[in-house]
């Protein structure tokens, strides 16, 4: 293994390390973001505070809309770190990105209200409202990171990234009819 793929996989892996940690940082943005469900007991079941409330699909919303802009300024930075690119480059942006989802999506449950809405209910009493546990309904919402680095990159690669050199110029060719001479074929286009 020659030296400059040892070192186009050590900055792969160091871009997946990192971008895997930025999760931690889209969990706390999404559990402080993303709107709460607002629930209350009537001491035997618990409803929905508000029946009309589209909180549960804001929260899927901010989560994708968080997982869009982290993708995007990820790649941004890659590529401005990391403008000759490589498979390894672009490996560990799209699997770090995709860790960094799922690193997200469970400490944003983990970190929010408790999973224990019964149990949660009895602790607060009847009649009080309460949050629900901030969940991700649309798990399709995990790949908004993902994608958006890869678009990004890929974009930002084709505008302003290295190009291949020219090939360079070779003899001028010129038709010529078979049987005549190259001078009084090249008079005659003229």
């Amino acid at each position: 293994m020659s030296e400059e793929t040892r070192t186009e996989l050590r900055q792969g892996a160091v871009i997946l390390a990192f971008v895997t940690l930025c999760g931690v940082l889209l969990g706390l943005l999404w559990l402080w973001l993303a709107p709460r469900v607002p629930l209350i007991s009537d001491g035997k079941a618990v409803y929905l505070s508000n029946t009309e409330g589209e909180q549960a699909v804001g929260a899927d919303g901010w989560f994708g809309l968080l997982g869009l802009v982290f993708g995007a300024v990820g790649a941004a930075v890659v590529f401005l770190c990391y403008r000759k690119g490589g498979i390894a480059i672009v490996a560990g942006l799209a699997a770090g990105s995709l860790l960094a989802s799922l690193i997200g999506w469970r400490l944003g449950v983990w970190l929010g209200p408790t999973a224990d809405v019964a149990g949660h209910a009895r602790a607060v009493g009847q009649g009080v409202v309460f949050d629900a546990p901030i969940k991700l309904a649309a798990k399709g919402m995990l790949l908004a990171w993902p994608l958006a680095a890869m678009a990004v990159h890929l974009g930002l690669t084709a505008l302003f990234g290295p190009r291949d050199p020219e090939p360079e110029a070779g003899p001028e060719l010129h038709w010529s009819r078979p049987g005549t001479p190259p001078a009084q074929d090249a008079e005659e286009q003229n």
